[in-house]
């Protein structure tokens, strides 16, 4: 039985960052929200969220889990042309779920992506905001990424 370690938890976020990475069109990535504002083109953060029980897809052995991690795109509220700012911060949004759904199981790290929210309520999505930092204005498009964990926890009497 593989219970989670704090090795996989950052493999797990690891392999999230390499799905966009390998996009080739995010300037830089960070496995944590960010403490400092990034730069003005597209960038990407990975960190979690939620951690919780499956009771459906558990047993009497070990429990699953939903691990749900936040994914948030930023791009530079300055960038021009100021029409194109929604569009490719939505086109980044459309490679990763297509990343998500061409990996459904992130290289056998977790049994699968929630993609329609077998398990979680509303499954994969993203929802748009602004963001300032540092002095800095950012489009962002929060992705909620839920992945569902077989054997996260043992149990035992």
């Amino acid at each position: 039985m593989a219970v989670m370690t704090e090795r996989r938890f950052v493999e797990l976020v690891e392999a999230v960052r390499s799905h966009a990475m390998r996009l080739g069109i995010f300037t830089g990535t960070a496995g944590h929200e960010p403490k400092k504002a990034p730069g003005h083109e597209l960038f990407l953060a990975v960190w979690a969220q939620r951690i919780e029980p499956l009771p459906q897809r558990s047993g009497l052995a070990s429990t699953a889990g939903l691990v749900t991690l936040i994914v948030r795109i930023f791009q530079g509220f300055i960038a021009q042309p100021e029409d194109g700012i929604d569009p490719r911060v939505m086109q980044a949004v459309n490679a990763l779920f297509l990343a998500y759904s061409g990996d459904f199981d992130l290289g056998g790290r977790v049994a699968e992506v929630d993609l329609l929210g077998q398990y979680s309520p509303g499954g994969l999505f993203a929802q748009a905001g602004y963001l300032s930092q540092d002095g800095k204005n950012y489009r962002v498009m929060t992705i909620t990424l839920p992945l569902v964990i077989n054997d996260l926890w043992s149990q035992n009497p």
